[in-house]
């Protein structure tokens, strides 16, 4: 597939300029969006023998966590175009560092889920859908470069923050490493400051009468604008926005459990804590330089109109590794597992916007990525629950990864054969679409050729 176009507003996206600093603020921002629910799993051990909590309860705190980060997701987009990204981001790396602390003061898990899962998965959600949007406006022929950078800041982040936290936890316990953690999080408002609109093209000034014509309008017709804007179900008319859906939440149910427990299964093979720590920092160190590659990979003539086909590839790699995990039982091997854990999660995440971003364009990317996360909330809410359940019932861990590995193959094969189908039935749509506009050619032409006759019949008749 060709790029999608640009927005039709006019205004051209520079593809460079101040867009590197946007896009080194969508790395920050981004960066504590995604690594926070996974870093905070070094506190979960300590969580659970202070509140008397089951692995099944404490996996819901980056459960709700992650499941509002991305139910929020329209409401986010609609904040994003009534305010700009600006804004929207300072807000949210406000409310992270509010969640941080108040988390710090909690006696009981009930209480954590609200502060952490509810009010710090809003503001991670505002931090996130904010910088996907802002990239979308500022790139364009190097857009895939631009959000393999800003996704590279999830890898980061975990790498630094997963010994940070296991340091930090050592020296202060569970509470105060959340109040350090929050008073770090204040660096997304740094973030949110670089990131610049972009300036449009003035309108015509004829443009400036609409509103008075239209403030007269019927106001049931004025709210069914506003809730289409908010929810635009008409996605779903789209047969490859469907199938990438449906790819997605397969694996976003899988993708977070292995994480979530990765440091507890290496410490129930009798791996010390530090080392069972630096598995995720493995993880991340790998999934950092993965990123900005798969984004080079991805920008290329070769890649570029295949990339949905990429994308299923890395889901593919992603589960293949979680099935094979129970086989890992020394510390080597196991961090071989994290090796390529890594390159498989940094594929899908530095692909995952940019295939909807393909599918939709940038003009219907903000609202098409808003109704996506809503969606992939119910997954995203269940899958660390569901794996800490097979915990809790078999007291062992390879149930898990093995759940998850067939989820996620199961998605990125998925994907694959319905991507096929996909491109065929429009290659068939589209050669329907030539003949039928032959077909009106041709019958253009043979009426012209019959009007041209007909002054010629009546020369004949008045002879």
């Amino acid at each position: 597939m060709s790029p999608a176009p640009a927005e039709t507003s006019g205004c051209k996206p520079p593809d460079g300029g101040w867009g590197w600093m946007v896009v080194l603020g969508a790395h920050i921002s981004i960066g504590f969006a995604y690594s926070t629910p996974k870093a905070l799993s070094i506190f979960f051990k300590a969580i659970q023998e202070d509140l008397g909590a089951s692995y099944s309860e404490i996996a819901w705190i980056s459960s709700i966590m992650l499941a509002v980060m991305y139910a929020g997701g329209p409401v986010s987009s609609m904040l994003v175009n009534r305010f700009g990204s600006r804004p929207v981001v300072i807000t949210g790396g406000l409310m992270c560092a509010v969640s941080m602390v108040t988390a710090s003061f909690g006696n009981s898990i009930v209480y954590l889920y609200f502060c952490i899962g509810v009010i710090g998965g809003c503001g991670l959600c505002l931090n996130l859908n904010a910088s996907l949007t802002i990239i979308s406006k500022y790139f364009l022929a190097r857009r895939p470069l631009a959000n393999g950078l800003a996704m590279a800041g999830s890898p980061v982040f975990l790498c630094l923050l997963a010994p940070l936290n296991q340091y930090l936890l050592g020296w202060f316990g569970w509470r105060g490493s959340l109040l350090i953690l929050g008073g770090m999080m204040l660096h997304c408002c740094v973030a949110g400051a670089l990131m610049r609109p972009v300036v449009a093209l003035r309108k015509q000034p004829q443009k400036e009468e609409e509103p008075s014509r239209s403030s007269s309008a019927d106001p049931k017709q004025g709210c069914m604008a506003k809730a289409k804007g908010f929810l635009d179900l008409s996605f779903f008319n789209d047969r490859g926005f469907v199938i990438y859906l449906i790819g997605n939440v397969l694996y976003i149910f899988g993708a977070y459990a292995p994480i979530v427990f990765l440091s507890a299964y290496a410490v129930h093979k009798r791996v010390d804590e530090y080392s069972a720590a630096y598995l995720l920092s493995i993880m991340g160190f790998v999934d950092m330089f993965v990123r900005p590659g798969t984004g080079l990979v991805a920008n290329s003539k070769w890649i570029r109109p295949r990339i949905q086909y990429f994308f299923s590839f890395a889901m593919v790699f992603n589960g293949t590794c979680h099935l094979l995990c129970p086989l890992m039982d020394t510390y080597p091997l196991l961090v071989a597992y994290a090796i390529f854990f890594g390159v498989g999660f940094g594929m899908v995440f530095a692909l995952i916007f940019e295939c909807l971003m393909d599918l939709m364009g940038s003009r219907r990317f903000p609202s098409a990525v808003g109704l996506v996360t809503i969606i992939e909330c119910f997954p995203m809410l269940l899958g660390p629950p569901a794996a800490g359940f097979l915990v809790d019932a078999f007291g062992d861990y390879k149930y898990l990864f093995f759940m998850c590995g067939a989820v996620i193959l199961t998605g990125g094969l998925f994907l694959f054969v319905m991507n096929v189908y996909n491109y065929h039935m429009l290659d068939k749509e589209k050669r329907a679409e030539q003949n039928q506009i032959s077909i009106h050619s041709q019958e253009q032409v043979s009426i012209r050729e019959a009007e041209a006759e007909r002054p010629e019949q009546y020369d004949e008749v008045f002879k």
